[in-house]
């Protein structure tokens, strides 16, 4: 299968890597030109829990050099999706899916407004802990779990084709008829351990270790969860500090993308996380007050870093 992957920040390169592995034609599609030079002269190197391996594929930063793929995956932050989506547009084919994957919420409304409803799927992946250690090097900590489903109806055929494609390339994946469950099951993880990860510097495992960032961790965790079931979101968890807890503990070396866009200095996807919680609280008549404090904090702190961008 021809795959183009726009963004291949840390979880691009995870997809990159192991599908390449896997046999696929896989174009890696990024701004960020020295890593996509390091992928076309070196290959990409992927170390970490899938184990360690180098993958030849092709690199660009020109979206339009790729041409119609079977399958175009949007892996940029929540910030960026809008402008991935156009750039998308010269990968598209009568029959090309579009599978987004972002953090947070409404990356999957912007992609259908820009490339149709009918194209796309939607993907939701957890326990990795990806970063990029070097142009053209990743490394990730977990490989737990990807999401797959469509957007507005039931788990259809082409949903299982994918499943097994990635299945096909190491990773465990399920496919779920309720998009909304989707999304905030993982939105609940990462509202504990995003903004909390930002602001002190800490991986997943110190955040859990210490009393009291725990607290303000787990409190925006409980917070989000409450917003999802004021809201009739469906979710198979029933104590959400203990789930995002025993979610934390597979991945306990890892640095959130969040923590690692502010080592880098570069503005965050905390609008998307964190600050996505207040406004959706405010709709269903509840107050999140730990996910507001939050989320003001790391905007505070992102204001101080001049010209940032984003890359996952």
């Amino acid at each position: 299968m021809k795959i183009g992957i726009v963004g291949t920040g840390a979880m691009g390169c995870v997809y990159a890597a192991l599908l390449g592995d896997a046999g696929n034609e896989v174009w890696a599609v990024d701004s960020w030109a020295e890593h996509v030079a390091a992928m076309a002269q070196d290959g990409l190197t992927l170390e970490g829990a899938s184990g360690t391996r180098t993958v030849h594929l092709n690199a660009t930063t020109d979206a339009a050099a790729v041409g119609p793929c079977d399958l175009v995956i949007i892996a940029t932050k929540a910030m960026d999706v809008a402008a991935a989506a156009q750039a998308a547009r010269a990968m598209l084919g009568a029959d090309t899916t579009v599978l987004t994957i972002q953090n947070g919420l409404g990356s999957a409304d912007n992609v259908a407004a820009a490339l149709g409803a009918e194209r796309v799927v939607l993907g939701v992946v957890g326990g990795f802990g990806a970063s990029i250690t070097a142009p053209g090097k990743a490394h990730h900590n977990g490989m737990e779990l990807v999401r797959l489903g469509e957007m507005n109806r039931p788990v259809s055929e082409r949903v299982e084709n994918l499943a097994e494609l990635w299945r096909g390339a190491g990773f465990t994946v399920k496919c779920f008829d309720d998009m909304d469950q989707l999304v905030w099951e993982k939105l609940i993880c990462n509202c504990a351990f995003s903004g909390s990860s930002a602001l002190t510097g800490w991986t997943v495992g110190e955040i859990i270790a210490d009393s009291d960032a725990w607290s303000v961790a787990s409190n925006c965790a409980l917070e989000a969860y409450l917003v999802a079931r004021a809201s009739n979101i469906r979710l198979d968890i029933d104590d959400p500090i203990s789930y995002v807890r025993d979610f934390g503990a597979k991945i306990p070396h890892a640095r959130p993308s969040m923590l690692l866009d502010h080592m880098a200095g570069r503005r965050s996807e905390i609008d998307a996380i964190n600050g996505a919680i207040p406004p959706a609280a405010t709709r269903v008549g509840v107050k999140a007050p730990v996910n507001e404090t939050v989320s003001a904090l790391v905007r505070a702190k992102e204001e101080r870093f001049v010209g940032a961008v984003g890359r996952e």
